[in-house]
């Protein structure tokens, strides 16, 4: 294919390439001559040459042209390379078993170097003649460091722990990187969170979340101020810049409207860190649950006596307050088809074991049996008030008692109707399933539900309207699907089936979701 017009050219989206290449003289002639354009080479991804000429940055399809200058590739021996930058949680373990995997599934060699302190680079290559197919370069920092380097162009993907900042998303589109924050440009690769920890010994079994952000903060010092000893409270704590640090700044620190205190022990990964708190019997830390180790993890509680731990199933349906998802983002530029295959094996079966099997939590849906809800309904009827009485209850289980709940929920960011990252992704993954016709003949239900702050017919509302938000997302994201196939409805439920106390702010958020329910 030969594109014709400079315009058009300088319309299509950008190509992703080797970050740092030099910017060399080219001219790309069509075959049959009629079109030539010259500049410098930017980059080349296999199949697209990107230039910058004096129409702007422009794209054209290499099988159309012939190159003819120093930086011209060589088609036949093209090496695609890639460089992930970010967090050395998710490059030291998570990332090289993902490419490790997708290697032996295409039939490469993997040849891995540490070419530079703080890097791990992985050279793929057929195993049949040893010709080298693809280098994929690991820069293992933190988050932060992650999206400099993509700014910077040295990188081509981040590796985050948290969601891309708003000063980050407007960066990178004056870069010319795109919305980072499209569902399209970021994406859930797997599934952690934040975890208060304590030595085996300690008798500490639940704390409430204002209480942990107040240790956090210094108000409250001492065991005996949480039913423990009279001792001093140790704090264990991830270094600033880490992404699990900008978790317990965004989910605890920021709700409460407090900072950290002075004296903290800080520490540069999660194995230290729980090292320390195992031989400290008076001390309390906060860990990824993936890295907890040996040491004890402590329950989330309210004042209405209902606590939650972090497991697969609460992480895969957000039940859990304080999860930390493993971000991948991409700019849109076009990646070498290397790299785009790669990014669709994340998404695939064998993907998702490769993440269990690094001690994470994946993204696959899974059906949860309604029998096995039993402390989420015995809750239910704990919280019942006046408002949400006996009836409203009996109607609730009479639609949801024949169906499974499925392990992807939907929550919205504070004080807006946009869903939160988590759920974005979860948008294109349900719309995915249903584009592969995996609940063809099913009854599915979007249940709506709120937190207990005004009354209950007003929450009745806002739920519903939640669902139908939710419901029309996937419908527009599951562009393909054969709707006449699957019944699609949307309830609402109010403030009946709370997971969190209404006490606090990260209560309240945890309260305002969408479930998806199936028969």
């Amino acid at each position: 294919m030969i594109i014709l017009r400079a315009a058009t050219l300088a319309a299509l989206f950008l190509v992703s390439m080797t970050a740092g290449v030099w910017a060399q003289d080219v001219t790309l002639t069509s075959t049959d001559g009629t079109v030539e354009i010259s500049g410098d080479l930017l980059g080349f991804d296999g199949e697209f040459y990107r230039v910058q000429t004096i129409y702007g940055e422009l794209t054209v399809d290499g099988s159309g042209v012939l190159c003819e200058g120093p930086a011209c590739p060589n088609l036949e021996d093209y090496v695609a390379e890639l460089t992930l930058a970010g967090s050395d949680t998710m490059g030291r373990v998570l990332m090289p078993a993902l490419v490790q995997a997708f290697a032996e599934r295409s039939g490469y060699r993997v040849r891995r170097a540490h070419p530079e302190e703080g890097q791990l680079q992985m050279t793929l290559s057929e195993r049949t003649t040893g010709r080298v197919v693809g280098i994929l370069t690991l820069k293992l920092s933190n988050t932060d460091e992650g999206f400099f380097d993509l700014m910077a162009n040295e990188a081509d993907i981040v590796m985050a722990l948290r969601e891309v900042r708003p000063a980050e998303q407007t960066r990178a589109k004056e870069a010319g990187l795109g919305d980072l924050s499209d569902p399209r440009r970021g994406r859930v690769l797997a599934l952690d969170a934040l975890v208060p920890v304590v030595a085996p010994d300690n008798p500490l079994l639940k704390i409430s979340t204002p209480d942990l952000a107040r240790v956090i903060a210094g108000e409250i010092t001492n065991w005996n101020q949480l039913g423990g000893p009279d001792a001093p409270i140790t704090l264990h704590l991830r270094q600033q810049g880490s992404g699990l640090w900008q978790v317990v700044e965004d989910r605890l620190l920021s709700p409460a409207g407090v900072a950290v205190a002075e004296g903290a022990l800080r520490y540069d990964s999660d194995p230290a860190l729980s090292e320390a708190v195992l031989r400290d019997p008076f001390g309390l830390g906060l860990t990824s649950v993936s890295g907890h180790g040996q040491t004890k993890q402590v329950a989330l509680s309210g004042a209405c006596g209902f606590s939650l731990k972090a497991d697969r199933l609460s992480l895969k349906t957000e039940d859990y307050p304080l999860s930390a998802p493993m971000f991948l983002y991409l700019p849109a530029r076009r990646l070498p088809k290397l790299g785009r295959d790669f990014i669709a094996f994340t998404r695939s079966d064998t993907a998702q074991l490769v993440i269990r099997r690094a001690g994470l939590t994946d993204q696959a849906p899974e059906e949860i049996a309604i029998n096995a809800q039993g402390n989420r309904f015995a809750n239910a009827i704990a919280q019942a008030g006046e408002e949400i009485g006996l009836e409203v209850l009996q109607d609730m289980v009479t639609v949801l008692s024949d169906k499974r709940r499925l392990s992807l929920s939907f929550r919205f960011e504070a004080g807006s109707a946009r869903l939160d990252a988590q759920s974005r992704s979860n948008v294109e993954l349900l719309a995915q399933a249903l584009e592969a016709g995996l609940y063809d003949t099913r009854d599915m239900v979007f249940a709506g539900f709120s937190d207990g702050d005004g009354g209950a017919a007003a929450n009745q509302r806002i739920a519903q309207k939640r669902a139908e938000t939710v419901l029309a997302a996937v419908r527009k994201a599951a562009e393909t699907a054969s709707f006449e196939r699957v019944t699609l409805s949307a309830e609402g439920f109010g403030e009946a089936m709370p997971m969190a106390c209404d006490d606090s702010a990260w209560g309240r958020q945890v309260n305002r979701r969408v479930e998806v329910w199936l028969r």
